[in-house]
């Protein structure tokens, strides 16, 4: 019996000691998801910045691959706390599942920042006083790349190849639900109508991975089926879909404008060769900085944007937006690495 409250004892000091650890180390610890590793975009440009920007900062941070899975994720949030992490950076898998995590953080009194998928429940963001949501305007990047194409398409009258004055394009969409892929969707084509430019949508297909494989998957079928040849302009919500589009594309020896948004290294790149129109840079390096230095000053009790150049905005949002940028052949050597 003594043996057994011995172990248990020393567990007890064990888990608070390590509970506490940051306290007594000075350290802060930054327990952090990525909502799937399958995702060029957060695995290759937000994931490895929030990294080395942390070591910068003299923090710690833990990130975990959520797979796609909102109840994974969930879970993952129960074993930070039971860890003891000074602060949560959650890249949700679910926008509408956000009131879930902000109730465990809240119990826990432990800050949160929401970073990349904001939360899509209404007063979610307003029940805890100490979550934050840093991430873009999710419209913008649709305006953007609307404008480069219309801009473009005035440029190119043979890009009209049966001349009737209206746009046949195909769009290539994010995950459905996701703020971001319903309003590029939305707004990259409303831009078109605004400049008094008629539009016909020959097909849209959405990805939940907003994968490679999905963009060259359903821009080979779309060249073969009947409305083939009557394809005028492809819209992809990110990179990674056109990517998959373009490799269609050459391998069915078609030559199309098509525009993505991210502006990954590989686009910038196609850019350069002629094989792509446009991106819109989404500023991965500079959301994850945000959600650090946000991280940090939320876990020291400061004001979230002390010592920074971010801003909260004051229209009940509680969010940091990092601006887009368009990315053509006019200017893509500014971005090139």
């Amino acid at each position: 019996m003594k043996k057994t409250l011995l172990l248990a004892l020393v567990a007890m000091v064990s888990f608070a000691s390590f509970a506490n650890g940051q306290k007594e180390s000075g350290k802060i610890v930054i327990g952090a998801n990525i909502y799937s590793f399958a995702d060029n975009f957060m695995n290759g440009v937000v994931k490895p910045e929030l990294e080395s920007y942390a070591k910068t900062k003299g923090v710690e941070i833990q990130i975990v691959d959520s797979e796609g899975q909102q109840a994974k994720l969930n879970d993952q949030v129960d074993v930070f706390i039971t860890k003891g992490v000074n602060v949560l950076a959650i890249n949700l898998v679910d926008p509408a599942a956000a009131q879930t995590i902000i109730n465990k953080a809240r119990a826990a009194k432990i800050p949160l920042i929401l970073f990349n998928k904001e939360a899509t429940e209404p007063g979610a963001m307003a029940s805890y006083d100490k979550v934050w949501y840093v991430g873009t305007d999710s419209a913008e990047a649709g305006v953007i790349q609307g404008k480069m194409m219309v801009s473009d398409w005035k440029k190119n009258p043979a890009w009209d190849k049966n001349g009737d004055g209206t746009v046949q394009y195909v769009m290539l969409k994010g995950e459905p639900g996701h703020p971001d892929a319903e309003a590029r969707t939305v707004e990259s084509v409303k831009a078109f109508r605004d400049a008094g430019i008629n539009v016909e949508q020959l097909a849209l297909e959405a990805d939940p991975n907003w994968s490679t494989v999905h963009g060259n998957d359903k821009m080979a079928a779309w060249l073969t089926s009947s409305f083939g040849s009557k394809i005028e302009l492809v819209i992809c919500n990110n990179d990674g879909m056109a990517f998959g589009a373009i490799t269609a594309l050459k391998a069915a020896g078609v030559k199309l404008p098509i525009y993505g948004v991210d502006a990954l290294d590989q686009a910038i790149t196609h850019i350069a060769d002629g094989e792509m129109n446009g991106t819109v840079l989404n500023d991965g390096k500079n959301q994850a900085r945000a959600t650090v230095d946000l991280a940090v000053n939320a876990a020291m009790g400061k004001n979230v944007t002390e010592g920074t150049n971010w801003k909260v905005q004051t229209n009940g949002t509680k969010a940091v937006r990092v601006a887009y940028i368009g990315v053509t052949a006019a200017n893509y050597m500014e971005y090139k690495k």
